[in-house]
């Protein structure tokens, strides 16, 4: 049969048959890429928007479907009702020992989530921030029983969908490099991490990690860290070939999560980014490594690449951060990791503005720089520990690039079959 090029929408409905339609449509929607991007939201400035405006921004004119907040900001939390945008929000670190007492957090949930779900999609509880790094040993100690009574009391209220979890800097690291290698430090992994690990993977959680290459920089691997073109290493245990820091650090975390047995529990990516802006001295802090750095994270998300031990997998990544933040502790370069400035231009283009990247459509719950003060509670913070220096290593677009045209040539098998 011929198909004529001018047929029109309503001329080619009546043509079709439902069954086909019902096929077609489908397929279009197997196809059609879901890329989870989200970003940390921290408000440590003066000069920074209202959260209303910065919702509606979000909303209206980025792809950002997903973000993170550093405390229980009922203001922020409110802006972001009916956007369709996914929040995690993050319960101080002060208040971890206590919610370890299931009436507590019972009260916790009834106070600080009920009022604003399902309004406000809030996605993850966080339950404080880096605090195996950085917390005391009540904190410590009150992590994980806290993260159970927290699940147990949402559960009773009736909001299961709401997952709870806690990031970790990689300081729990013992050993990252090469991959193969990969171990928490002793002492955090079985009398906490392995029991963190089981209630993770009982609930269907994200175990949540913040890794910065960029503390990992070193002059000999600056390609490696940065997603460009570079010679790449062999892991001589498992022979994988690892041509960018984010890939190796994530298959050690991989490597030790599945020595305590729980290698299948999904990684999620709370913090990573670049700043675009430091002191002179730090010469690999500037826009075109920030832009790259964050263009290969946005690539991660999107590409369904994955690692060399975590083939084809699609990360949930939050970029630290949304906005340049003026009144951050510490260095230049912490006030400046920004992908926004508060007037909200863009620091730099990585594809973000609607109409410079593919909207996403929101997958639901999949699953940047922030830290706290010891002995604080939690907050878009200023220190991170620092991923061990690799052997420098490029990225490659050609899996991305394989994948449409897969899903160009199976519309149009597709077509033909419809239409013969």
């Amino acid at each position: 049969m011929t198909i004529r090029v001018t047929t029109t929408a309503m001329e080619l409905s009546s043509y079709l048959s439902m069954q086909h339609l019902f096929l077609l449509l489908t397929f279009l929607q197997i196809l059609v890429p879901v890329y989870p991007i989200g970003v940390n939201y921290g408000t440590k400035g003066d000069n920074l928007p209202l959260p209303s405006e910065v919702a509606q921004f979000l909303k209206e004119s980025t792809i950002i479907d997903r973000i993170k907040i550093f405390d229980m900001d009922t203001e922020i939390i409110k802006a972001f009702a009916d956007t369709g945008i996914y929040v995690t929000v993050t319960v101080p670190n002060g208040d971890i020992p206590s919610l370890g007492d299931a009436d507590k957090a019972d009260k916790w949930v009834k106070d600080n989530i009920k009022p604003y779900y399902p309004d406000t999609k809030i996605h993850y509880i966080a339950v404080g921030n880096e605090i195996l790094h950085w917390g005391t040993k009540e904190q410590i100690d009150g992590l994980v029983p806290a993260m159970k009574k927290l699940h147990q009391a949402l559960v009773k209220a009736e909001m299961p969908d709401i997952k709870v979890t806690t990031p970790h800097s990689l300081g729990i690291m013992l050993s990252s490099d090469p991959p193969s290698s990969g171990a928490f430090r002793p002492g955090w992994d079985v009398g906490i991490i392995k029991p963190m690990l089981q209630f993770l993977n009982e609930t269907k959680s994200g175990f949540m990690v913040n890794p910065y290459p960029y503390f990992g920089y070193s002059p000999g691997n600056d390609s490696f860290a940065l997603f460009k073109e570079n010679p790449g290493f062999k892991d001589p245990e498992t022979g994988k070939e690892y041509d960018n820091m984010f890939d190796s650090l994530m298959d050690a975390i991989h490597i030790a999560m599945k020595k305590l047995g729980y290698g299948d529990v999904p990684i999620v990516i709370g913090e990573t980014g670049w700043p675009s802006l430091g002191e002179p001295w730090l010469t690999w802090v500037n826009v075109d490594n920030a832009k790259s750095y964050n263009e290969g994270m946005i690539k991660k998300s999107n590409s369904s690449v994955g690692t060399p031990l975590m083939p084809n997998k699609n990360f949930e990544i939050y970029i630290f951060a949304l906005f340049n933040e003026n009144q951050k502790d510490g260095s230049l370069a912490e006030r400046n990791f920004g992908l926004f400035k508060p007037d909200f231009t863009e620091v730099y283009d990585i594809g973000v503005m609607n109409g410079t990247a593919p909207k996403p459509k929101s997958h639901g719950p999949a699953a940047s720089p922030s830290s706290t003060s010891p002995g604080s509670d939690s907050g878009s913070g200023d220190t991170q520990a620092k991923s061990g220096d690799k052997t420098p290593s490029g990225h490659s677009d050609a899996a991305y690039g394989s994948q449409t045209t897969a899903g160009t040539a199976i519309l149009l098998v597709l077509a033909a079959f419809f239409w013969s």
